[in-house]
Parts: C-alpha cells; structure tokens; sequence
C-alpha cells in the first residue's frame, strides 16, 4: 500500500516570543517492509533547517527562528509505502531459552531496562499480579494475549491524559490513548525480560476496520523483539498485529525519545498548539507524481536587502577572494620574516 500523509503543526504565542529552537521527527523510516518514497518539510516563518540521524536512527530536522513571531506553523508531507507482512504464529519466535539466547548475543539493553514513562510503579505491579503476567508456552502466544487483555481492559478515551502523564493515570482511571496503552506494555513486556520499544506514526484508517484510535492524530504502539522474527509491532490500542496499516516515523524507549516535535523559546507567553493529520490511501502513483525525494522550503531570516546590493556585496567577496589566491605565500614575500 501507498499511503499520502499530511500533519500539520501550529503554534501559536500570545505575546510574541523572541526566538523558538524546534527539533522535528515527523519523517518516516525506510527499513523492512516500509519505504519512504518522498519527504516535505515547510517552516513558517522560513527558517534554516538540519537534518541528523539521532542514536536509534531517527531521522531529526532542526531549525532556529531568531526574529519575534507569533504563529509557527510547521507541514509535513509525505509519500510512504508499506508492504503486508505475514503474521507470525506460535512457534514461530522458538522457544524462550532460544530466544533468551539471541538477545544475549546483541546489545538490547537500553530496551529492556525502565525508561522514562514506561517504568514499573505499585499500580503496574498490582496491575500485573490482576493479569499474572508470567511466560506462557510460547513467545508469540504470551504477548499475543497480553495485547489482547490491555484492550480489553482499557477504555480509548480521547484527552484522558496528557504527553507527559505518568502511567498511573491511566491504570488508575483504566482509560486513556495510544501512547498510555504503548507505555504500558512497554513496561510489562520488559518485566518479561524481553526487549520492547515505543513505536511513533500513523495509522491508516479503514472504514471497515472497528479501530479505536482516532483520526486526524499521531498514533503509538509497540515492537516486542521476537528472535527469528525480528521486531514485531503490536497495537494493544486497537487488538492489532501491526501490517500495511501501520506507517512507523520513529522509535525510542517511550514518548520522550520521539515527540514529534520539541523545542525551547524565549519569553514569556501562553502557547497553543494544534495538530491536522491526514493519511490517505494513493491507489497506483504515478511517477511524475511523487515529491521530490527531500524537500525543505527554508531560508535564513537576513534583514530585507535590494537584489543590487546582494549582488554587489557577491562580487566584492569574489574579488577578495581571487586577490588573496594571487599573493604568494607569506614566505616567499621580499622581506618577510616568521615569527614565533
């Protein structure tokens, strides 16, 4: 499948803040079964922008408005495709000392031990001994049902919670969003002493699919690793093995590895935020139709010059630079000495 997606970011100060450095993970991964075939990036105000791999291989972009501005608007557009993957079984990850074994042999570690929003709490071990969460028989079958339970047992209830809410908020209302169900398995998959991440994206919504999660937003779940298998990605939000409907941006130890976006200001305002997201199915693209592969609209903030004085101050700097290429070295000057 081929999917457009759109996800629109708006910030708005009231009074006008002095300057905004923002980091960006709204790019979509090109690993497995899933390739990105075009990213767009718009900054308004226009703003230089950089773009880095962060340490799980995030792709990051950065940007500095240094001028006062009210409104930061920030639209991502991209192409994606992702290809079905064959659900895996029980049997299909081996046996638990065989997958013990693998993960011994690699570094998992930063995945298994407590981060910060998915880490253990009286409320989750209480949580835990409900379910009594143990090593079933098998690998795939355990966390198979353990997603299964998590939505049976949590109420999808949007703006129950917030970015930075603990998980106990949710295991003590039993309701909540994607990002508390992801952090709650996170947490209990870990206890399993088996790797887990927090997984960031979207999710393509099919009006024949009874999903729970909401339209027009981010979506979260989780990938447990599975041996042979990989990493395999389960949406305890929505009862789901995750497939051709699932488009991962990025991963981390939980949420605060991977917000969409984050960033500092200068001053002292109230800021609102608001979030557009669209995903649609592309049936057949055409070439010609795509986006260019990655495209960032952005320019440097420079005080407004006419296109003569931009030229002239070129020109200048050309000729310092040929009149510096034509001296001889400092040494061979008549005359000339070196000191230390």
């Amino acid at each position: 499948m081929v999917y457009s997606i759109r996800h629109i970011t708006h910030f708005a100060y009231e009074p006008a803040v002095r300057e905004s450095v923002m980091e960006v993970r709204t790019q979509p991964r090109s690993e497995g079964h899933q390739r990105c075939l075009s990213f767009y990036l718009d900054v308004e105000p226009q703003a230089s922008v950089f773009v880095y791999l962060d340490f799980l291989g995030n792709a990051v972009h950065h940007f500095d408005i240094p001028v006062r501005e009210n409104d930061v608007r920030i639209t991502a557009k991209a192409l994606v495709e992702v290809l079905n993957v064959p659900s895996p079984a029980p049997g299909d990850a081996g046996t638990w000392e065989e997958l013990d074994a693998r993960v011994a042999q690699d570094d998992f570690w930063e995945m298994m031990l407590p981060s910060r929003f998915a880490r253990s709490t009286e409320l989750l071990l209480d949580f835990a001994l409900d379910l009594e969460l143990s090593r079933g028989p098998d690998p795939v079958e355990t966390i198979l049902n353990l997603n299964q339970r998590l939505y049976q047992e949590f109420d999808y209830v949007p703006n129950s919670t917030n970015v930075d809410s603990p998980i106990d908020d949710a295991l003590r209302t039993r309701q909540g969003v994607c990002q508390d169900l992801a952090h709650i398995m996170t947490a209990l998959v870990r206890q399993l002493r088996v790797p887990c991440r927090y997984v960031s994206g979207y999710l393509f919504h099919d009006s024949h699919k009874p999903d729970r999660s909401s339209q027009g937003a981010t979506h979260a779940w989780v990938e447990v690793f599975l041996g042979p298998l990989g990493w395999v990605g389960f949406d305890p939000t929505n009862n789901l093995l995750c497939g051709d409907r699932h488009i991962r941006v990025a991963v981390g130890r939980d949420y605060a590895d991977v917000p969409p976006t984050r960033g500092v200001y200068k001053g002292e305002a109230e800021s609102a935020l608001s979030v557009a997201v669209s995903v649609t199915e592309v049936n057949a693209p055409q070439t010609e139709e795509f986006l260019p592969p990655t495209v960032i609209r952005s320019r440097p903030v420079v005080p407004e010059r006419s296109s003569r004085a931009l030229l002239d101050h070129e020109i200048q700097q050309q000729q310092q630079q040929q009149q510096q290429q034509q001296q001889p070295p400092l040494g061979a000057r008549r005359g000339a000495r070196l000191t230390r």
